[in-house]
């Protein structure tokens, strides 16, 4: 199988003339039609659209060094003149979007096409991605014993590791973009959540819900970062190494759930960073245990945001249709009160101050996830264990989540299957430009490795 291109090198044959719009978006529909459960509807303008960006390339004329190049959405994101389905039966008749959700209307200025919108989690809330309505999409690269795709931009990351398209848009509350890109060897970015428009994007957990692209690069995720904003400005150049400073929270390293590849791939790229003249420590960080003991003892607050929007749903007369597993999840939430969600919220806001404190600068590293993607069919057949793996598998990003920490996955190795492994890079709440620069050196010394 050939290595599928990044999105710079589509941009850069898209610039020499050697592809045009319409064969990209063409080959990228032909894809979609062939793979099962990754799109759940597709554009029927993008061929027009493409038509339109081949002969502005023709006329030298391009609207950005992205014209051209065509993308999925996660179905949570409107696009104008499709419906909005949030991968639920209960919303199949409600009607087209009459506009483009703002991210979509920045990246289309930039010339770029929206060719579909990809499956999911029922209404976002799961890490694993299974969908019973639309299918379960898949990677390629474990066919004979397929894996969750993770959750719950599933289709958008399953429609890049495929190839079918160089880049997709996700929805991240819990870790919806990190986990499946930590599952299906991408990279995903979970900005902070004030960095994008929000509008045209359906909620889950509007305290939490943010928003980010899944590609097979940090710079491909540093451009599509840009046009989500609606800014072309000249690249994003990498931080120095040696200017660097991460801690590796080293109490992950005790857990028993710690997958023993994920373990030594987070310790061969910390060793390599260090090489290559970051400051590397391997510590506890306090905050980050806090955190995850608030979630422990005081619930999920996207869980109480989550039941809040979706009960007359769950609790209506197209509740039937919610899938099981997910109506469990968001019905258990019920049980949490006001008084918790101000004990959170109060809490909240002290723990994202003492982490900037606590990491004073330096970048928090972990697993995005403490294993590899699990089998699919155990997941689709024990209920139970969809619930405890679903919790597990989330662990690691919750914590960023509340927070409102960026976080950058990206591929650490791979198991003894070949199964990808993944790290998260994190910072504070707004420092999304700071982290993205560190990332790209990271990814420079990783891939030199």
């Amino acid at each position: 199988m050939q290595p599928h291109l990044t999105m710079v090198q589509t941009a850069s044959k898209l610039r020499e003339g050697s592809l045009d719009a319409v064969e990209l978006v063409s080959i990228a529909i032909g894809k979609s039609r062939e793979a099962r459960g990754v799109f759940i509807s597709l554009d029927d303008s993008a061929l027009d659209a493409a038509g339109q960006s081949a002969q502005r390339r023709r006329f030298g004329a391009p609207l950005s060094p992205l014209d051209g190049i065509p993308f999925a959405v996660k179905d949570m994101i409107d696009v104008a003149g499709m419906r909005t389905t949030a991968g639920s039966t209960t919303r199949i008749d409600s009607p087209p979007a009459t506009r483009d959700a703002a991210v979509i209307a920045a990246m289309r200025a930039m010339g770029m096409i929206p060719v579909g919108k990809t499956n999911l989690s029922e209404f976002a809330y799961s890490g694993l991605g299974l969908n019973p309505h639309f299918g379960t999409p898949t990677a390629d690269f474990h066919a004979n014993a397929p894996r969750v795709p993770g959750g719950s931009s599933s289709g958008s990351a399953i429609a890049v590791q495929r190839g079918i398209v160089t880049a997709a848009i996700g929805t991240d509350t819990a870790g919806s973009i990190r986990v499946p890109a930590a599952f299906n060897g991408l990279v995903g970015f979970r900005a902070s959540t004030g960095r994008y428009d929000m509008h045209g994007v359906l909620p889950l957990a509007v305290t939490l819900d943010s928003l980010g692209p899944l590609a097979r690069t940090v710079e491909d995720c540093v451009l599509l970062d840009g046009a989500m904003r609606g800014r072309m400005d000249r690249p994003a150049s990498p931080t120095p190494l040696a200017q660097l400073r991460f801690i590796v929270d080293s109490p992950v390293f005790a857990d028993a759930a710690l997958e023993a590849a994920v373990a030594a791939n987070l310790r061969q790229a910390a060793a390599r960073l260090r090489q290559c003249g970051a400051s590397v420590e391997v510590r506890p960080v306090r905050t980050l245990m806090r955190t995850r003991e608030s979630i422990e003892a005081h619930g999920w607050l996207g869980a109480i945001e989550a039941w809040r929007l979706l009960r007359p749903v769950v609790e209506g007369e197209r509740g039937g249709q919610v899938d099981r597993r997910i109506r469990n999840r968001l019905v258990a939430a019920k049980a949490l009160d006001r008084q918790a969600q101000a004990r959170i919220r109060a809490l909240r806001a002290e723990l994202m101050l003492s982490m900037l404190h606590e990491l004073d600068g330096a970048l928090l590293i972990t697993p995005t996830v403490k294993h590899v993607a699990p089998l699919l069919a155990a997941l689709e057949d024990d209920d139970d264990w969809f619930a405890t793996s679903n919790l597990a598998t989330l662990a690691l990003t919750m914590p960023g989540s509340l927070l409102d920490m960026p976080g950058v996955a990206m591929p650490s190795g791979v198991d003894e299957q070949g199964l990808p492994t993944s790290l998260l890079i994190c910072a504070p709440r707004g420092h999304d430009d700071r982290l993205l620069r560190a990332c790209l050196a990271v990814e420079s010394a990783l891939q030199a490795r």
